[in-house]
């Protein structure tokens, strides 16, 4: 069946039910989980001075945001018995840095959360569950 399995994680009520979600998963198959959370990149402009915070401290910010994410989900995983390897990248489309994390980490299942928008608003708003469904050949499970 599925031997590592990944969830991506942004840190919101949604998202935790795809982690748990996949914490279940992972335990009846005795798999291990990868998570990982997409840190945003700094946003330069023409501008350069007039930035509202410096380079450095949003990259710290991001980390620190990024690893508690991550944690969290590690320690959901310790106190269920789950092996559990976490990572931050940095990614301008979140989609793309989790289709590359699977594939590297070979994992063969992604979980991954759906807000459960329809008709017009699916489509104007997107998301990076339907982007990653759309482009990836790995089989994803989707939790409202």
């Amino acid at each position: 069946m599925f031997k590592r399995i990944l969830v991506p994680t942004d840190g919101s009520d949604i998202t935790q039910k795809a982690v748990e979600t996949a914490i279940g998963v992972a335990r009846a198959l005795n798999a291990p989980l990868h998570t990982i959370s997409v840190k945003e990149p700094f946003p330069y402009s023409a501008i350069s001075e007039m930035q509202p915070t410096p380079p450095q401290e949003f990259y710290d910010a991001q980390e620190r945001i990024a690893t508690a994410r991550v944690q969290a989900v590690k320690q959901a995983c310790e106190v269920q018995g789950v092996a559990c390897d976490a990572a931050t990248v940095e990614a301008l489309h979140p989609w793309e840095a989790i289709i590359d994390y699977a594939k590297r980490q070979e994992c063969d299942l992604i979980v991954m959360a759906s807000h459960g928008r329809r008709g017009v608003s699916a489509l104007l708003l997107g998301s990076e569950t339907q982007k990653v469904l759309t482009h990836t050949t790995i089989p994803v499970l989707i939790v409202r």
